[in-house]
């Protein structure tokens, strides 16, 4: 969802593929192609010394190792090994390469629950859509057409963009202090768009990496999937941002998975709060009428939802849904269609 953003962005262009621009002192910052709607994703690289520490990989491909192959061997990183690899957390664009990096020397670094979600998932490889996924397509009201579409067709699998974790990982934890680019780092956890998300707080000067827990301009998705139908990732969201926003300062770099490095992080931290809370003020004025779920994009986004953003749009509307149903501000009953009907109460 779109939101306002009176922010300040001391970089006005992203680096080109397989080029780095430095953010500060040992901080590189570099970007690389998805081919989906959000057309790239923000890596970030911090000199060691004698190595690198990375952040975040991009996804498990061939165009995507490419790039890696250049910057690392004669690119930013000027032939110097990358020994540390952290992955803020288990989404296939942040940790799609890490099984590749370990495998060339780099111990991997990250917070228990996205290492286990990804062992998990790069596992369980579907050939069909299973059963759950579609009783919960059918609970959303989703077009009948569509439906039938989705379920013809081999569903996404995390197998085919992320390669396998190894059995051995560091394992990071809230309030823990690493070291990394000549600085020390307070480690947060976030929630909501992603389980034990990590953020980094420098101690020694302004900077912020955020992943995806904290960007500019867009609300990371926060869904619910048919592997947690009953999930309420809105109110994880909401008190995570709620334990980051105290440590907010106007000085600080925010630097965030997607979209441009920024400042004006204390009036970040309230809107990411306030969009949500304006979602579902306008969801629940929307539900005076007994609505499906995939009758509540126009409340939430305010803009025409196309097909290749659809998943993740039902996956958030059913996430605000499932709040206002747990916090008693709705009531849900399973219609004769085997769809769930919203209403506000």
């Amino acid at each position: 969802m779109d939101t306002a953003q009176p922010l300040r962005f001391p970089h006005a262009e992203a680096p080109a593929p397989g080029a780095a621009t430095e953010i500060a002192p040992g901080v590189l910052w570099l970007r690389l192609p998805l081919p989906m709607a959000l057309d790239h994703v923000n890596v970030f690289a911090l000199d060691d010394g004698d190595s690198w520490t990375v952040i975040d990989t991009g996804l498990g491909n061939a165009r995507t190792r490419d790039i890696w192959e250049s910057v690392m061997a004669h690119g930013p990183l000027a032939g110097r090994p990358v020994t540390r690899l952290i992955v803020t957390h288990h989404h296939p664009d942040h940790v799609g390469l890490a099984g590749w990096f370990v495998a060339r020397g780099a111990e991997l670094w990250m917070p228990r629950t996205p290492w286990l979600m990804t062992r998990m998932l790069v596992l369980d490889e579907q050939a069909v859509l299973p059963p759950e996924s579609r009783a919960f397509y059918a609970r959303t009201g989703m077009d009948p057409t569509l439906r039938a579409r989705r379920e013809a067709e081999r569903p996404f699998n995390f197998a085919d963009c992320v390669d396998p974790l190894p059995l051995g990982y560091v394992r990071l934890v809230e309030g823990q202090v690493i070291r990394m680019g000549g600085r020390d780092w307070d480690v947060r956890m976030g929630d909501g768009h992603a389980p034990e998300h990590a953020t980094f707080w420098s101690r020694d000067d302004g900077l912020v990496i955020g992943g995806d827990q904290i960007l500019p301009g867009i609300s990371p998705n926060i869904g619910v999937y048919p592997t947690e139908p009953e999930a309420d990732p809105v109110s994880d969201w909401l008190a995570a941002c709620a334990r980051l926003a105290p440590h907010a300062r106007e000085d600080q770099l925010v630097l965030g998975g997607h979209k441009l490095p920024f400042l004006g992080l204390p009036v970040r931290m309230q809107q990411l709060i306030d969009n949500h809370h304006g979602a579902l003020a306008r969801l629940t004025a929307h539900l005076a009428t007994p609505r499906k779920a995939v009758d509540c994009f126009a409340p939430l986004f305010k803009r025409e939802i196309g097909e290749n953003v659809f998943g993740l749009a039902l996956a958030e509307t059913v996430a605000h849904l499932n709040h206002l149903h747990q916090a008693g501000r709705a009531r849900r009953w399973l219609a004769e269609d085997d769809a769930w009907r919203w209403q506000a109460l």
